[in-house]
């Protein structure tokens, strides 16, 4: 009889080598799949919060917005809607983030995922806020109305701004765990540290009515775009994303 085993040097492999290897393949399967699914909520965000706000805030933006506003209401529930969209979003990222921080910190972990957890209650009360001109504008033409309209839309670019606040506070702890570990390229974790306190002191400055945050946004607006197309394409550091530390060489 022919022995038609799979064979090496006479013997079959050794259970363990076996093992071995499907777990490598399986860990890398992991690696990227967290990856990409990361990489494409941070463009998912983007895309929901930014169209959506784009369109509310049009309606929203005249200094008599209410009288005008009761042809275009459908559209501004769209964007309160896609703006409502960017909770999950950011939760998903998260919720993703944590097992993998976890490895390596685990308070990193829950602080990244507490902050995202605040920011998105912030912007959902920024976006119910947006929601009640919706009933408001039925009386535009009361006393008072308009100006509790204004209150409304001021209440949502607050919320706006102090959700910012807490996801830069976050980003900055989630980056140095970046940068310690090399889950990502140092040069990406420390565009993220230079960007994200930039971002949180342009928070500040439009809560206190200076107006200079869109121009404050830019260096974390790097961060957040190069970073998802990095995770997309490359995927996390395979020693750093099982919790190894890596060595300089490798980086």
């Amino acid at each position: 009889m022919i022995d038609t085993k799979p064979t090496t040097n006479g013997h079959a492999p050794p259970t363990s080598q076996i093992a071995g290897e499907a777990k490598v393949g399986d860990s890398a399967g992991s690696r990227m799949l967290y990856s990409r699914l990361i990489g494409a909520l941070f463009l998912l965000g983007f895309l929901c919060y930014g169209v959506g706000s784009g369109l509310a805030t049009s309606l929203v933006g005249g200094s008599n917005f209410l009288s005008t506003i009761a042809g275009s209401q459908t559209l501004l529930v769209i964007g309160a809607f896609l703006m409502f969209l960017n909770t999950g979003v950011d939760l998903g990222k998260g919720v993703l983030f944590f097992p993998i921080l976890e490895k390596h910190s685990k308070r990193t972990a829950l602080a990244y995922l507490a902050t995202m957890i605040v920011e998105v209650v912030l912007l959902s009360v920024g976006v119910l806020a947006l929601l009640l001109v919706v009933p408001l504008a039925k009386h535009a033409g009361e006393t008072g109305a308009q100006t509790l309209g204004s209150i409304l839309v001021q209440t949502n670019a607050t919320a706006y701004q102090m959700g910012e606040m807490s996801l830069g506070v976050g980003a900055v702890f989630l980056c140095l765990l970046l940068f310690r570990t090399q889950l990502v390229p140092r040069w990406l974790a420390v565009s993220g540290l230079i960007g994200y306190p930039i971002l949180v002191a342009g928070t500040i400055a439009e809560i206190f009515g200076i107006h200079i945050g869109l121009y404050l946004t830019i260096p974390g607006f790097f961060f957040e775009l190069v970073l998802p197309f990095w995770l997309l394409f490359k995927g996390f550091q395979p020693q750093a994303y099982q919790g190894q530390p890596v060595m300089e060489s490798a980086a």
